[in-house]
Order: structure tokens, then C-alpha cells, then sequence
């Protein structure tokens, strides 16, 4: 248990910071989603709407230091080439 005064802010900091940080991952994981799931309709459309939403979100989690800035990388090349291959 912790001793000092810092270390029980830190605690409490802590606490606070990780319910924003999963708030803020799930956020991105459902705009990811709704993307994956326009390009398995093959909504064009839909699926290009989706992403645009979804990547100032997941460039904002690289920023808050929640996401890693290769993994965003990864997923946006993916995404965007799987929404530019409908037809």
C-alpha cells in the first residue's frame, strides 16, 4: 500500500486516467468496426464516412499516448486499402 502522499495521488490519477484511456480505446474500436463492417457490405460509401470519423480519433489516441503510433499506422493502411478495394 502506498506510504507517501505522492504515491496516493498517483493512485488516484491513475485511477482516473485509465477509465479515459478505455473510454477512449473502446471509442476507437467501435469507429473501427463500423468501418470493417461498411467494407463487408460493401457499402463504398458508407465504409469511406466511417473512416474519416475514425482516423482523427485514432491519430488523437496516438497523441494521448493510448495507442501505439506503428499499431494506428498499421490499421489506417489497412483500412484504407480495404475500403478502396470495392468495387
Amino acid at each position: 500500500m502506498a506510504n507517501t502522499p505522492q504515491a496516493k495521488k498517483r493512485i488516484r490519477r491513475n485511477t482516473a486516467r485509465t477509465i479515459v484511456n478505455k473510454n477512449r480505446v473502446s471509442r476507437i474500436r467501435t469507429l473501427v468496426k463500423k468501418v470493417e463492417n461498411a467494407v463487408a457490405a460493401g457499402d463504398k460509401e458508407g465504409a469511406a464516412t466511417a473512416l474519416k470519423a475514425a482516423q482523427p480519433e485514432m491519430a488523437r489516441g496516438v497523441a494521448k499516448g493510448v495507442l501505439h503510433k506503428n499499431t494506428v499506422a498499421r490499421k489506417f493502411s489497412r483500412l484504407t486499402k480495404s475500403v478502396n478495394a470495392i468495387a
